[in-house]
């Protein structure tokens, strides 16, 4: 028989104590460098977007002679006055050395993004999801190899669909209008019915099952039941798709060549070139990217942490 002895129980509870503080060193000296590398980390994400801001809030004749501090060279607000049309041409000239120059309908190219890229946001999304419903829960001949195919959509370059979707808006008379820069996003996209369909496959059928005992037929349960409880994942798609719709560059400068039908992105990239001086209009360019930027800026910052969740809830990796 072990007797046990005050003086063991007292080593004992020693070596137990020492053991948790040496553990507890540890991973606190390990959680501190995971802190420090993800500081430098978001040093480095972030410092583009604090240059494009010194950047915009530079005199652009002082970045030319060489100012490379970390701070605004010359502090000026008058950048994104004259992007937003609030500057004189008498302080455009004293600023750029150019009349007028590097200036746009910046309000009207910013209602034409707001524009189509709620429009096919909203059209990408309810079609998508419908489509995602169909594939997770409708029982018909061929669907996984038609979901397939739909699929491998994925593999090809949008570049390959520009020619036949020019000549389909010749044919439909569509340049220029928002029509032509909306219908070929407007129906749905295979990452975003891959994306809805793995959360649906995720809702217990017994809830469905419940629907259908109350009379409810397919459309009844899918815009009454799946949606509401699908609100998360629908909202996370709905934020990539308008993102995606506001950077989409190539297909809006092909067809809308009128001003009045330039979304932000198109607009931008003429913004420098309409009086074309000895050197570019980095101040003036910046000013206005920002400004773009902002709406996704501010999505971001407000539902950046439900796009997370919901990704990863989802399964998509």
């Amino acid at each position: 028989m072990t007797v046990t002895t005050a003086d063991q129980i007292e080593a004992e509870s020693f070596s137990e104590v020492s053991g948790r503080l040496e553990k507890n060193r540890k991973l606190s000296v390990g959680r501190a460098m995971a802190w420090i590398v993800l500081a430098i980390m978001l040093i480095i994400t972030l410092f583009p977007l604090w240059w494009a801001l010194r950047t915009g809030l530079s005199n652009n004749g002082a970045l030319f002679a060489g100012d490379q501090s970390l701070g605004p060279a010359e502090f000026t607000t008058l950048n994104f006055e004259r992007v937003l049309g609030q500057a004189t041409e008498a302080e455009i000239f004293e600023a750029t050395g150019r009349p007028n120059s590097g200036s746009f309908d910046f309000l009207q190219s910013l209602k034409v993004s707001l524009i189509v890229a709620t429009v096919i946001t909203a059209g990408q999304v309810l079609f998508s999801a419908m489509a995602a419903y169909a594939f997770a829960r409708l029982t018909f001949k061929g669907r996984d190899k038609l979901f397939f195919l739909f699929l491998s959509g994925l593999m090809i370059p949008p570049i390959f669909i520009l020619i036949p979707n020019l000549i389909l808006m010749r044919e439909l008379d569509w340049f220029n209008s928002y029509q032509g820069l909306i219908a070929p996003f407007f129906f749905m996209t295979p990452f975003a019915v891959f994306f809805l369909r793995q959360f649906f496959l995720g809702i217990s059928k017994e809830v469905e099952e419940a629907a259908l005992l109350d009379g409810a037929g397919n459309f009844r349960t899918f815009f009454g039941i799946i949606v509401p409880m699908s609100a998360a994942p629908i909202a996370t798609i709905s934020i990539l798709t308008f993102v995606t719709a506001w950077n989409e560059y190539l297909w809006p400068l092909t067809v809308g060549r009128d001003p009045d039908r330039q979304p932000l992105t198109v607009a931008l990239g003429n913004f420098t070139a309409q009086q074309p001086g000895t050197s570019p209009d980095w101040s003036g360019l910046m000013s206005a990217t920002l400004l773009a930027a902002l709406p996704i800026l501010l999505i971001f910052f407000v539902f950046g942490r439900k796009v997370v969740d919901s990704i990863g809830f989802s399964g998509i990796k």
